[in-house]
This record gives structure tokens, C-alpha cells and sequence, in this order.
């Protein structure tokens, strides 16, 4: 089947779990403080900015290689093939909850791309 019926508008909240060993235990367990809290929290929020970001959402299309793999498949590649540390991967975290929080309290919208 060449389409999976994965592919979402913007990173999917439920793939995350799909994410946790992909990685050191570093990352898993920072996947796992993210799986306690709602997607909705502003570090949710900042994991969905980051993987959007990360995997180039905004350009996807639904005819796109990318969309017809799906948003699942699409994620696990991209944090497995990531050049940098996990550490630069929480970093990258970091500074995407910095951008919603300056979001909900200035109403300045993160940079997306």
C-alpha cells in the first residue's frame, strides 16, 4: 500500500511515542517526561514546532513522497538520521518552548521555518 493514511495538516501528537527509542536513554527519557503532559501544555506545543521544523511540515503537501510515507515514518527518519547530539535535539526543544511561550505572552508567532 503506497499511502499509509498517516499524513496530518502539522506533526501529529501521537507519533511521539513511536519516537522513544529511537535514541540514547537521554532522549527516551525526556520523551517519556513529554508523554505525561498534555499536547496542549506549552512544552507539547514546543515538541510539535520542533518536529515541525525538523521535518519541514509547512512544505509538505499531500502529493509529497513525504505525505504518502506518512507523518510517522517521516519523524522516526528524521530523529534517527539527526546529525547532531540529543542534547542539540533538546536544545532545539528548548529554544522552540521559548518561542510559544514568548507566543503566549506576547503574541509574537514563532518562526516556523
Amino acid at each position: 500500500m503506497l499511502f499509509q493514511g498517516d499524513a496530518e495538516i502539522l506533526f501529529p501528537a501521537h507519533v511521539i511515542p513511536s519516537l522513544r527509542n529511537l535514541r540514547s536513554e537521554d532522549w527516551g527519557q525526556f520523551i517519556d517526561g513529554l508523554l505525561t503532559q498534555h499536547e496542549t501544555t506549552p512544552d507539547g506545543l514546543a515538541f510539535g514546532l520542533l518536529m515541525i521544523r525538523l521535518n519541514g511540515c509547512m512544505s509538505c503537501t499531500a502529493d509529497s513522497f513525504r505525505a504518502m510515507r506518512g507523518c510517522g515514518q517521516c519523524a522516526r527518519q528524521v530523529i534517527s538520521r539527526f546529525k547532531g547530539s540529543d542534547q542539540d535535539l533538546i536544545e532545539n526543544w528548548r529554544a522552540a518552548r521559548t518561542d510559544i511561550l514568548n507566543y503566549l505572552e506576547n503574541g509574537e508567532p514563532p518562526q516556523v521555518e
